[in-house]
């Protein structure tokens, strides 16, 4: 893993190997680039994931 890059959700800083302690950090990442764009990337994935819950809720329709 030192060659993965981590997100410090505290500092904002992009960290080669886990170097904050894990509360702290998103990732891993492939590059720092990527890393960098951790609360974007978390934001897309987190609507993505709301929009699944939404569909897996609504499927099956009105039960009554």
């Amino acid at each position: 893993m030192a060659d993965s890059y981590w997100y410090n959700l505290t500092t904002g800083e992009v960290e080669q190997g886990p170097e904050s302690p894990a509360v702290d950090r998103a990732g891993p990442f492939e590059t720092a680039e990527e890393a960098a764009r951790a609360p974007e990337i978390i934001r897309q994935r987190t609507k993505a994931w709301q929009e699944d819950e939404r569909r897996d809720s609504e499927w099956g329709g009105d039960a009554t």
